[in-house]
Formats: C-alpha cells, structure tokens, sequence
C-alpha cells in the first residue's frame, strides 16, 4: 500500500509534537488554541484537519472509491465531524484496530430560522436549546454566533462573529424570589438580545428595522456571500470569554467547550506525537513506530453526542463503521475478516468526565472520589450507561502504567442517575471492547467549565500509550 508521507517526520513538527505532549504549560497553550478556534463543532472539524494536516495527514473524499493509492496517513471530513487513520506497512490477517473517540460538539443556542424577534424596542435572537446544558450559565455572557453557511449551490461557509448578543437576567428588585427559586422559560427567557431600535442607534439597517432575516443578513455580510444565495444555516451562540488559567498556582483552566474538546486536544495531541514517532521518555522513540507496523490506528471525533449522536455524523450514525469496513478492504480484510478485526479491536471513548464537588460532596459516590488533578478516569456504571467493563478496565490500565501516569475510577451515586458518551454507542454498532475514559471537570455543562492543567497531558499521554500498544 503506497504511503505519500515521508517516513521522517518533520523536525519541527517532531519537536512541537514532544514539547505539548509532555509540558503542561504547552499542552495548555495548545488547549486554549484549540477552544478559541472552535466556537462551533465545523470550526473544531476545521481545526483539527489543520493540525492533521501539518503532520503528514492527507484527505480522502468519501465520496469516491478508495483504490489502492490509499494514503496510509489520512483522513476524512464528515459536517462536525472527522475520522483520521495511520495504517500499518504490511497488514496481516491479525491486525485489528485501535480506536480513540470523542466528540466535538457542546451545549449551547441553536438558532431557529428567520431568527430575529422584535419586542418592546429590541430585537432578540430566536433559539433553540442543544444539548442538555446548565441554563443559568448562558445569563449575562457575552456571546457570539458561529456556525455554517450552505449557500443555494450547497457551498459551505463557515462563520463565527465577536460579542453581539447576551442573555439579560431579570434584576432581584423584579424578581424577589429570585436568589431562591430561579426558574428559566427556555423559549421566554432564554432568548439573547442583540439589537436596538434604530431610535437608539441611529443606524437603518436590517435590525433595527425590525425585519426577520436580520441575523442572517449579519451572518453573509461577515461571510461575504449575498443573502439571497442563502439556503440554510447550522449557528451556534458561544460566550466569547477567553480561557484563562485561575489558582494559587495556575494550575486550573476555567474555559468553555471542555467537554468534548478537553478530550479532542488529548486525542490530537496524542496522534501527532505518534504520527511524528515521539516517545515517552528515555527508549519510547522508535517503539511507537513498531507497534503501529501491527495495527491501525484510528481516531474519531463526531459530533452530535450533546443530542443523543443519532444523525450521520453522530456516534449511533454510520460513519466509523463505514470508515473502518473502507479501510479494512484496503487491508486485505474482506467478507469474515472485518468481522474477525472487529473482534480484535478496541475502542478508548474520550468524553468528560466528573470530579468530585467540594460544595456539593453528597452527590457523589462515598468511597470512590475522583479530584480535579489526580489524573485521567476510569468511567464505569453498572447499567452499562458508560461501557467499561473488567477487560477494558485493565487495558486501560496497562496504557497509563506503560505511560507513567496516574489514574483514577469515577462511578456515580446510586441516588444520581450519570450520562452517557458514544462509547455504549460504539459496542453496540461495531461489537469491540470499549472503555470510557475522560478528564475530570467541575461545572461540567456549564458555559465556563474548569479542570486541572496536569490531566491534560496525562491523558493524552495514556492515550498514545494505547495507541502505541505499550
């Protein structure tokens, strides 16, 4: 199978790969990077073929045959959503695939259509809710709009604004129970005011005149495309506060977007290091390459997860599967055979996960107690709501001792009913062993989420361990 990609990496792709794969501070940098260029799940998909690309990643088009010239570095954009593969030099009837999935969308706005509403000399932002997020975090933020444009000849624009909207809370002297018994109409209250009356203004355009279309007259105007060759849109609100480090020490991260792309950074960190043969500390050079000569690997990032992943680009969708069967028949595995691969791979779900509330210790689990800081965890629920079981749970821990960093369990009270990922998903559609892993949060769907600097890095690290075979 032909490889377009030089076997020696880049030297400065090679040290940058080394440098945030294992310095907090410049996995952090690289984080921040990473959530300021991805308001929306297009702008991550976006994001992340860039990265890939600038490691020796070549895309492939679905929408043809994949024939023999297959790049064994490459990748695929799906909407939101990308699959990304390195392949081995010489497949053999054993070799199988190992998977590390997460997601990049995240709780937020929606906007509906025509999606300006004219009340008492303002015009408000017509929106839907996504996901299951905390309603009051969107009160009083600054917040812009990002999304795509699909134009009339299916041309997609991606477009993101600064701060123009926000949603006002109701002053406690009009609401005197308020600090007691917030309650938010989600169509009512949670509508965000973006413009004035030409009045106030002075100025005579689409919104202060009142018209429907107002916001997505504002949107081509910043795309550069005309309104009348607009088809449809997919926008997002995302408050527009940078990430910022906060503690004694620095040593957190408050930022929003965590969940999914605290888990995104660790799996594109993870497979740059890899991709450019960097290894865990003194004798990891070399052996990453060796093992990757076995299997393949493979990441996913899909998108939708926050609603249920039931869409094309969504876990419960066919896209890794239709990924993995291509990839399979370039490697000689037909017919039984993938099903044979299936039976062999491994799928590490990467999604968020909970750490321990000093507020609010009752919430959760009396003995087992993850902390923000204390490393990667281990996601495990007896109603199979993540899908770890005793198998992938020592798999795991075989990838974070070969790694050098520490893990940790999370399982929920028995009174506190938790979440879900698309790990469950993924067993369910492809049949591997799967583990749900993740970086411990506090305010975990909020618009500004918090984690520890030291978990990134471990679980990107524990994640190349994994992909490596270590």
């Amino acid at each position: 199978m032909p490889d377009h990609i030089s076997d020696t990496p880049v030297p400065a792709a090679a040290q940058r790969a080394a440098t945030v794969l294992t310095d907090a501070d410049a996995y952090t940098a690289s984080l921040i990077d990473l959530v300021t260029a991805s308001p929306s799940s297009y702008h991550a998909a976006a994001t992340l073929t860039a990265r890939l690309e600038a490691v020796g990643f070549t895309e492939v088009s679905e929408t043809v045959p994949w024939g023999q010239d297959l790049p064994r570095r490459g990748y695929v954009l799906r909407d939101g959503a990308v699959a990304a593969w390195m392949l081995p030099d010489a497949p053999s009837p054993t070799t199988a695939f190992r998977v590390v999935g997460s997601h990049t969308d995240s709780p937020a706005l929606k906007l509906k259509p025509s999606a300006a509403l004219t009340r008492e000399g303002y015009q408000l932002i017509n929106a839907e809710v996504y996901g299951g997020p905390l309603l009051n975090s969107f009160l009083d933020r600054d917040l812009g709009l990002a999304g795509r444009l699909v134009t009339r000849d299916g041309a997609v624009h991606l477009v993101r604004t600064g701060p123009v909207a926000r949603v006002a809370q109701l002053a406690p002297h009009l609401d005197r129970s308020v600090n007691e018994n917030l309650h938010l109409d989600r169509q009512a209250h949670l509508t965000p005011l973006w413009s004035l009356s030409a009045r106030a203004t002075g100025a005579d355009d689409a919104a202060t005149r009142g018209q429907a279309d107002a916001v997505e007259q504002y949107l081509c105007e910043i795309a550069g495309i005309e309104r009348a060759e607009l088809a449809s849109h997919d926008v997002v609100t995302y408050p527009t506060e940078a990430p910022g480090r906060i503690g004694r020490h620095g040593e957190m991260l408050a930022s929003s977007r965590l969940d999914n792309l605290s888990s995104v950074q660790a799996s594109i960190v993870a497979l740059e290091a890899l991709a450019a043969d960097v290894g865990l500390g003194e004798g990891g050079a070399g052996r990453w390459e060796a093992a990757t000569a076995r299997d393949a690997v493979v990441l996913i990032a899909n998108d939708h997860e926050e609603v249920g992943s039931a869409t094309r680009s969504g876990a419960a969708g066919p896209f890794l599967e239709t990924v993995l069967r291509r990839l399979a028949r370039r490697m000689g595995l037909e017919d039984d055979a993938f099903e044979a691969a299936m039976a062999r791979s491994v799928c590490v779900s990467a999604d968020a996960g909970h750490g321990v509330h000093p507020c609010y210790p009752d919430r959760h689990d009396p003995a087992v107690r993850p902390v923000l800081g204390g490393g990667p965890v281990l996601k495990i629920n007896a109603n199979q709501r993540y899908a770890s079981d005793a198998v992938g749970a020592a798999l795991w821990a075989r990838a974070c001792r070969a790694a050098g960093v520490p893990h940790q369990d999370f399982v929920s009270s028995n009174a506190v009913p938790c979440g879900s990922t698309i790990g469950p998903i993924t067993a369910t559609r492809l049949g591997m062993t799967t583990v749900d892993v993740g970086q411990p949060l506090l305010s975990m769907h909020s618009q500004r989420e918090l984690c520890a600097i030291a978990d990134g890095p471990w679980l990107a690290q524990a994640l190349a361990a994994f992909w490596a075979g270590l």
